[in-house]
């Protein structure tokens, strides 16, 4: 199942897109009785039962019975807009991306031995094909990555590692655009993660059945059309069982909380000279079973 929120003309509407993903179907229609006005507030209250009813209409000509939208009609936009919280972020989470950052510091890669993780601040979330509005008098060297977001679908704290996925609604897509200089210029990552659109995320928010764990998923990164990262999510340092094992030890997390996985090798600030977004770029961020993220800095 592959969750949307899309604008047609003047209303904002929740949807579930077909299993070709040519049309969207409006989630409110699907399930009687109920009415969402958010995916969070779908992900805090969909029962097990309603997501198996919607499993099997998704999979059969019954959605066929409801009306439907085009997608090629519509604009998708990010699924969820807003967190509870901040992003909960891991950096260094790809073998090959703590060698390439290993080599631009000029010292010798060392692998974490414990998850390493940052927050994003998020005022409201960007959605595909979106522009990302960019100004330069704070920061001239602007990174992409491509990372998998895993979205949490109910509330749970010291979550064992085989219990993981049942605390898991879904998968989604996330640009995490950094301001490198001023990564450098404030000793941390909060400040040069968390500046104004520099979270989109999408096209779709994908329920958990559909990528069963373990996670062997491609994802890759064009600027310009030109390909920069090509990973694998067996890539991971710590996968996400172990992430959410370890985050949730004496912190709760609660649902549609997000937890951005990492990057691999190929950003920007890996390049010799590096290959920093200017205005006009065009990044596609793209996940095998997701989807593509478009979007083009201003």
């Amino acid at each position: 199942m592959k969750f949307v929120r899309f604008k047609t003309g003047d209303q904002i509407l929740l949807g579930l897109f077909n299993k070709s993903m040519t049309h969207i179907y409006e989630l409110n229609h699907l399930i009687p009785g109920k009415q969402f006005e958010t995916l969070n507030a779908f992900i805090e209250s969909v029962t097990e039962d309603e997501l198996a009813i919607l499993k099997e209409i998704s999979c059969c000509a019954a959605l066929q019975e409801f009306p439907s939208y085009a997608a090629e009609a519509v604009s998708l936009l990010a699924p969820l807009q807003k967190t509870k919280h901040d992003v909960l972020c891991l950096g260094l989470n790809y073998r090959e991306h703590v060698k390439e950052t290993a080599k631009n510091l000029n010292h010798a890669p060392t692998m974490p031995e414990h998850p390493v993780y940052f927050s994003k601040r998020v005022l409201e979330m960007m959605g595909p094909d979106d522009e990302i509005s960019y100004s330069t008098s704070g920061s001239t060297q602007l990174d992409y990555e491509v990372e998998l977001a895993v979205v949490i679908g109910k509330a749970g704290r010291d979550i064992p590692a085989d219990q993981a996925e049942d605390y898991i609604f879904g998968y989604t897509i996330l640009n995490d655009l950094s301001a490198r200089d001023m990564q450098a210029r404030h000793l941390q990552w909060f400040k040069g993660k968390s500046l104004d659109g520099f979270t989109p995320i999408g096209p779709c928010l994908v329920h958990k059945s559909e990528l069963p764990l373990p996670l062997s998923l491609d994802l890759k990164s064009y600027v310009n059309g030109e390909l920069r990262q090509d990973g694998n999510t067996s890539d991971f340092i710590f996968n996400i069982p172990t992430v959410i094992a370890d985050l949730s030890m004496g912190m709760t997390l609660e649902p549609g909380d997000i937890i951005a996985t990492g990057t691999p090798k190929g950003v920007g600030m890996g390049f010799s000279p590096p290959k920093y977004l200017t205005a006009g770029d065009e990044v596609i961020c793209e996940i095998e079973g997701i989807g593509i993220l478009r979007n083009v800095i201003r």
